[in-house]
């Protein structure tokens, strides 16, 4: 997939783990970019790179013919778009008839059909778009993205998907990109709770976890989490590549989604239980595999 020689005026607000290297690689392929985060520190290599810092989202929004958003969670993302009363501030009031917006945050697949409406109704293209691959992928431009909403706009913007990117599915109507993430991220926390449950059983029999990992991975239970979590885990890393809080409020989301729907998820709850408490427990930002720490305690 090759990218376009085209330069674009691109917003980016969220600069944090994934959105700055985002935004970088954007920069690096020639587009113009208009960028904000609360923290104005991050944005400084960025700004030094040429990116223009505005002074609120609303400013990114009027001056980007595509605006991406990439924050933390629900809460985060609607004072973004709609700002704070009286101060006219918000994005969603800033972006213009005939242009496009993408949201690459994890959030509910209700507050997406919410902002889909709105950008309806002011003819602004809406997807729902986030992403899986790390803050690697993210560096790397190998990130994976997981698209809710019309088929043309997916078109229109896979350039730019490709400059950030190597993988992108188009999953259905605004939603199921939200949808397909939170039932993903699930699975990955279950697999590496059960991962950490089985190194806290052979250890606590006298064995070593790397024995297990070695077994694991000339086995059906064969898998990325891991080649890329399990080395890490074994020697106590757990620097955030996806934070445990962001993996906590995920299966929150991914709950809220089944009692909707009227679908039991015990093992997910249960999973949350024990993510909530090493996250209670943590004095630090620590990726979710530190959930190991529930049976180290």
């Amino acid at each position: 997939m090759s990218t376009s020689a085209i330069s674009r005026r691109i917003g980016v607000i969220g600069l944090g783990l994934m959105g700055r290297p985002m935004a970088a690689n954007l920069l690096k392929a020639g587009h113009t970019l208009t960028i904000w985060n609360r923290t104005e520190s991050r944005a400084k290599e960025l700004v030094d790179g040429g990116a223009q810092f505005a002074q609120n989202p609303h400013q990114v929004a009027a001056a980007s013919d595509v605006l991406i958003t990439m924050v933390s969670d629900p809460p985060a993302l609607e004072e973004v778009l709609w700002g704070h009363e009286g101060k006219h501030d918000g994005a969603l009031d800033g972006l213009k008839p005939g242009c496009t917006y993408m949201d690459c945050s994890t959030i509910s697949p209700t507050l997406v059909r919410k902002i889909s409406a709105i950008c309806a109704e002011r003819r602004v293209s809406f997807l729902d778009a986030p992403v899986t691959g790390g803050d690697w992928g993210a560096r790397e431009g190998t990130l994976t993205f997981m698209i809710g909403g019309d088929a043309q706009t997916v078109r229109e913007v896979e350039p730019l998907l490709a400059v950030m990117g190597k993988k992108w599915f188009h999953l259905g109507p605004n939603g199921a990109g939200q949808t397909i993430k939170l039932a993903m991220n699930a699975l990955l926390a279950l697999q590496v709770g059960a991962i950490a449950e089985g190194i806290a059983l052979v250890t606590k029999a006298g064995l070593k976890g790397e024995q297990l990992f070695e077994v694991m991975q000339s086995s059906m239970a064969r898998s990325g989490v891991l080649d890329v979590k399990v080395p890490l885990m074994l020697k106590g890393d757990f620097k955030p590549s996806f934070p445990l809080r962001l993996m906590h409020k995920d299966l929150s989301l991914a709950l809220d989604l089944a009692n909707q729907l009227g679908v039991a998820l015990p093992a997910t709850a249960a999973a949350r239980e024990v993510y909530n408490y090493v996250k209670g427990e943590a004095k630090e930002d620590l990726d979710y595999s530190a959930v190991m720490r529930f049976w180290n305690k």
